[in-house]
């Protein structure tokens, strides 16, 4: 009896037990069960590129968050805090339900993004931002996003600069002091902590 209960209980799981002791419905997520310091925590132990980058240490989603949020204030120095923080948080899901590569998402035919599209939304709640961002905002996000990425596929992901100009589009042009900081992968702990305090920073 105990053991067929058992079974069903995890064939029907559909959350993870977090750090800070919430417990987070991938189906159906609470914002009050959404902390920072848990997306903080994820975000800098999960890896960009499934893990095909040169260094030392992976380069985490955590760190490229603060790439796309750095080359979108590059891009418009006076862009507002909350849509600093809508950049920051772009990838928050991935802290619960990783990073998949755009190829499998594909594969997946829908089903990952109906998932992060649900948690994003929530996330969003959670810290003051509207579920769904205006059009204007989730373009400016992308395009630093793609920024971002060409960045990375050059210089960590052995991309050449014609494919990834194909797939990504340009150089953002960020300096050379800036590209040493944030394309060199740092520990899951300073990502974790840098990540952190680059929140306190926007979220008011």
């Amino acid at each position: 009896m105990t053991a067929r209960k058992s079974s069903r209980d995890v064939a029907s799981r559909a959350w993870q037990r977090m750090l800070s002791g919430r417990r987070l419905d991938l189906l159906d997520p609470s914002p009050l069960d959404i902390e920072i310091a848990d997306v903080a925590h994820g975000l800098a132990r999960v890896a960009r590129w499934n893990g095909q980058t040169i260094g030392a240490h992976i380069f985490s989603v955590a760190q490229h968050t603060l790439l796309v949020e750095t080359v979108m204030r590059h891009e418009n120095p006076r862009v507002d805090l909350r849509v600093r923080l809508a950049a920051l948080l772009h990838d928050a899901p991935e802290y619960v339900i990783g990073d998949m590569i755009s190829p499998f998402k594909a594969v997946l035919d829908g089903h990952y993004k109906a998932v992060e599209k649900r948690l994003l939304g929530a996330i969003h709640i959670r810290f003051g931002l509207p579920p769904v961002l205006p059009e204007e905002i989730t373009l400016a996000i992308k395009a630093a996003d793609r920024g971002a990425a060409y960045l990375e596929a050059t210089t960590l992901a052995g991309f050449s600069e014609s494919e990834a100009k194909r797939l990504f589009g340009k150089d953002p042009g960020l300096s050379d002091s800036v590209r040493r900081d944030y394309l060199t992968p740092w520990t899951a702990a300073r990502a974790e902590k840098q990540f952190l305090e680059r929140f306190g920073a926007v979220f008011a």
